[in-house]
């Protein structure tokens, strides 16, 4: 199976056992999933989740995040880890926003990437899931699922975006981001991968899937 049928049999296999491709954060708006994309560095979506009601609730505006005091901001945010640096990211962000974008969260990538706390991946998510503009968002999860299934030789995520974008069509990146951090969630774990129930167990070749203490 070349890469291409491979990706196009990933893609259907990862479709039919997520039919929705839901993103597990939860937001109502751009500037909401960008923050929570920020907080959710080295933390569970569901950790994120259980913090940005109250976050937003105080803080509903990108200005109003941008005022906030440091301290205050830390407090709320606290549990999500690394919380001093996240949350002066948020504010230096934020700030941006409002001196450079009234406010508003761009729908550009050029713009995005050039917000403090904002790398491709950040922004490939929020533009994917708030703006529905096609683009591949590599976290670890699609950067493990895809070194494993052989669908890129590299550990850059840069070069994997590229690699994933040349085989997955434009209009199918988002869902197969979504769906690769679910699978990569749920079956294709870090530790202790799934392998044996996995539904590609046929084509995968399980590169650098530890077995009886070896390396594949």
């Amino acid at each position: 199976m070349n890469l291409t049928d491979l990706a196009r049999h990933v893609a259907h296999v990862l479709d039919q056992r997520y039919p929705s491709a839901p993103l597990a954060l939860r937001f109502s708006s751009p500037l909401e999933l960008l923050v929570a994309v920020i907080l959710s560095a080295q933390c569970t979506d569901e950790r994120v989740n259980a913090v940005t009601p109250a976050l937003f609730a105080r803080f509903p505006a990108a200005a109003d995040l941008a005022d906030a005091e440091q301290e205050h901001l830390e407090s709320l945010v606290r549990s999500t880890g690394f919380y001093r640096n996240k949350a002066r990211l948020i504010r230096a962000c934020c700030a941006e926003l409002v001196s450079r974008f009234h406010g508003r969260v761009p729908d550009s990538l050029d713009h995005l990437v050039s917000l403090p706390g904002v790398g491709r991946k950040t922004a490939n998510m929020v533009l994917g899931n708030a703006f529905s503009i096609p683009g591949v968002a590599v976290d670890t999860h699609v950067a493990r699922v895809a070194r494993r299934l052989g669908l890129t030789r590299s550990g850059v995520a840069d070069d994997i975006e590229r690699d994933l974008c040349e085989l997955v069509p434009r209009e199918g990146w988002v869902g197969f981001t979504n769906r690769m951090i679910l699978f990569g969630r749920d079956v294709c774990r870090s530790r202790s991968p799934a392998c044996a129930s996995c539904p590609l167990d046929g084509p995968c070749p399980r590169i650098g899937v530890q077995t009886a203490g070896k390396s594949s």
